[in-house]
């Protein structure tokens, strides 16, 4: 096992001197919390999509992908762990993807690589979580008052504000109270939805099922990349090591408890949604689960009672994981604009912390307001985003860091894991720009319907 190199190449990581390290990614977890931090990131509201997934995939292709996608990332967060945990044996405990992937593979462009895929991820998750939170404020708005004037980008800019206020909690350690309770809301959520689906399956009003895939052969296949990839985007996070970087030293086998208890809320909540709703809507299923339990024309399938319940525990928890995948953001702007020596809560630190967490969450929901294309752009932030850095980095960079043999089954499973997953990345980006070009004509800026 070759050794990893004794100086360490990021010194400004370094405690005494790093803000963004110190405020923002301050370690004193317990794995329990890493646990509460990992399911707010993985089992969010997307996973309400999923129905919308095996639209492309059908019953059996559907369950195979899910429970491939959900065993390679599993595999692959447990080899993360294991990498960060070698390295912080050897002396030098890294707390950012974006400097081990460097360290690791010793090249300076993948800093960078991992800098811009993070950002467009936590962004892209931050615009979409402000984005469906409207949506959300929308639906109850719209089922209290049917002819209200008010529009998707007022709902927007009223969540947005309440982000800008949630924002200004220091570290990341501080959500483990908020992530916990984002925990139960997902529970909550997903068992209110398999109940409604349920009911509205076996109602008198229930829709016709069709569970038949694309006429076209061609359609066929990028529909199935498309899927694969939206399937991708639910089980991606791209922050394990900052999530990582919160348990107190040391870290050794404190992550694949929190591993374990958040794949045991996936795995209760991923498979009741997808089969419920693929059960009742066929391919007619919308990446709003909710749009297809309340349709525009006709009663709604299923007691308004519990689909309003269901609708606020998830505008609860999308508030939870917006303030989760800020924090890669949150703790670049700390280690460039605060002083360490002054303290967290200085003046010197606190008015710089305000103003740019709010100008972060500005333009968050702006974007949110200006594009609402929520189904489409989920396909291609899973490409072009978590694949790479969910499905491809980690097997690449345990193989670096622990050599395994060439006749180990280790080397080989992960190798074989790079090299399908480059090719599903490259796949599932082009069908899913192919589909977000296809559906241009649908978009409409600062439109008042999300685009499925």
């Amino acid at each position: 096992m070759a050794k990893p190199p004794q100086q360490d190449p990021f010194p400004e990581s370094h405690l005494e001197s790093d803000a963004g390290a110190t405020f923002v990614l301050e370690s004193k977890g317990k794995w329990w919390h890493a646990g509460f931090h990992l399911t707010t990131a993985i089992v969010g509201p997307t996973i309400l999509t999923l129905p919308y997934a095996f639209r492309g995939l059908g019953w059996g292709l559907g369950f195979l992908c899910l429970t491939v996608l959900g065993c390679v990332t599993f595999y692959s967060y447990y080899l993360m762990s294991r990498v960060l945990e070698y390295c912080e044996k050897a002396g030098r405990r890294h707390i950012r993807f974006r400097e081990l992937a460097a360290d690791v593979l010793g090249s300076g462009w993948m800093f960078y690589f991992v800098i811009f895929i993070q950002t467009a991820i936590n962004t892209g998750v931050g615009i979409g979580a402000i984005l469906l939170a409207g949506e959300c404020l929308k639906i109850m708005y719209e089922n209290l008052s049917p002819n209200g004037s008010l529009k998707l980008y007022e709902f927007i800019a009223m969540v947005t504000v309440v982000m800008i206020v949630l924002s200004q909690l220091p570290s990341f350690h501080s959500l483990r109270h908020i992530n916990f309770a984002s925990l139960l809301l997902s529970l909550g959520y997903s068992f209110l939805v398999v109940g409604a689906c349920i009911y509205a399956g076996l109602s008198k009003n229930a829709p016709p099922r069709d569970y038949s895939l694309e006429p076209s052969s061609s359609s066929r296949v990028f529909s199935a990349f498309t899927s694969i990839s939206i399937i991708a985007a639910i089980f991606g996070n791209g922050i394990l090591p900052e999530i990582q970087a919160t348990l107190a030293p040391p870290a050794t086998g404190k992550m694949v408890k929190g591993l374990l208890m958040c794949y045991t809320v996936a795995f209760l909540t991923f498979y009741s949604a997808a089969v419920s709703g693929y059960w009742v809507f066929g391919n007619k299923a919308n990446s709003n689960i909710f749009k297809s339990l309340m349709p525009e024309e006709g009663p709604s399938l299923a007691p308004t009672a519990v689909l309003g319940l269901a609708v606020v525990f998830v505008l609860l928890q999308l508030l939870a994981i917006g303030l989760v995948y800020s924090q890669v953001a949150y703790e670049i702007m700390e280690k460039q604009s605060a002083d360490v020596k002054q303290g967290m809560f200085a003046k010197r630190n606190l008015i710089p912390r305000l103003i740019l967490r709010s100008l972060y969450m500005v333009f968050c929901g702006f974007m949110a307001a200006m594009l609402p294309f929520f189904g489409d752009i989920s396909g291609v932030v899973g490409a072009i985003g978590f694949i790479p850095l969910d499905f491809i980095l980690p097997m690449l960079l345990y193989n670096m860091t622990h050599k395994p043999s060439k006749s180990s089954l280790y080397y080989w499973i992960n190798l074989f894991i790079i090299i399908a997953f480059t090719g599903v990345g490259i796949m599932g980006a082009f069908s899913s720009i192919r589909k977000l070009v296809l559906d241009a004509n649908n978009f409409k800026l600062f439109s008042s319907d999300v685009v499925d």
